[in-house]
């Protein structure tokens, strides 16, 4: 299972820090505590970014810990090395995603990933449901976006945007069918094909004036993925722009972002 290339870097990964950690279930997390082993904790973040699942986490999890990060961009690998919490010690894990089986998860407690399986495949979603249930290993996957989007005021082109946006979440990468908006679901129904149970729960952003930049700098890119998928809307992109910045520099602009957050236990255990 590999990571597409992404163009996400470590600024805009540092601005929607804070509304990730608002937003992810912290009851899925408080679950999890109760099927995690005794004794120090490993734990492989997949996709870490600058480690803000880490730092999210980690003092949500008991007692020491030990946390394998994956990622391909060794830039976003030091940021994440290097701001942990103190009780935690990582090693770094850089390139693709690796194929994840039973046997390479030994000794693992934990597999988590945030705002990553809407960038995966059908087929890479069963691999990982497939070995974490195999090898015995929860999982807690957050931040999968769902498609639900609700921006107040409400504006003309709202409904054309958010259609084309989804479209692009879904596209074809390299021969790789994103799930995009399905990705939640998709998830879910591996881990139980697997055997696993499964926990679901919302985890959306709820933005106002007080996250205008990070507003910003979503919509430009909410926008920018939409006329990459419909080039017909590239003419009304700007006015549209200009019309959303006016309201969230009025501080009248609302914004609520779906995602779903998902724990997946291994057996039946209630």
């Amino acid at each position: 299972m590999s990571r597409p290339n992404s163009p996400v870097g470590a600024d805009w990964l540092a601005l929607r820090e804070p509304a990730d950690a608002t937003a992810r279930a912290a009851e899925l997390a408080e679950r999890l505590r109760e099927h995690l082993p005794a004794g120090p904790l490993v734990v492989r973040d997949l996709g870490c970014g600058t480690g803000s699942m880490g730092r999210w986490l980690a003092g949500r999890l008991p007692g020491p810990q030990h946390w394998m990060l994956h990622d391909r961009d060794p830039g976003l690998l030091e940021r994440a090395l290097a701001d942990l919490p103190a009780h935690v010690t990582a090693q770094p894990c850089l390139g693709d995603l690796t194929d994840l089986d039973a046997a390479q998860l030994a000794g693992t407690a934990l597999v988590t990933a945030s705002a990553l399986l809407d960038l995966l495949s059908v087929d890479e979603v069963e691999h990982l449901a497939a070995a974490c249930t195999a090898g015995g290993c929860p999982a807690l996957l957050t931040l999968s976006v769902t498609g639900s989007v609700l921006l107040t005021p409400a504006d003309p082109l709202d409904v054309a945007v958010g259609a084309a946006f989804d479209a692009h979440q879904r596209r074809t990468v390299e021969g790789r069918r994103l799930l995009g908006p399905d990705a939640a679901p998709a998830a879910a129904a591996a881990f139980r094909r697997h055997g696993a149970r499964v926990v679901r729960a919302p985890s959306p952003w709820r933005l106002g004036p007080a996250e205008g930049e990070l507003v910003e700098e979503w919509l430009s890119g909410r926008v920018e993925a939409a006329c990459a998928q419909s080039p017909a809307l590239a003419a009304e992109a700007g006015p549209y722009l200009r019309r959303r910045f006016d309201a969230a520099a009025r501080g009248e602009l609302r914004v609520v972002v779906g995602h779903a957050d998902l724990l997946a236990l291994p057996g039946s255990r209630e």
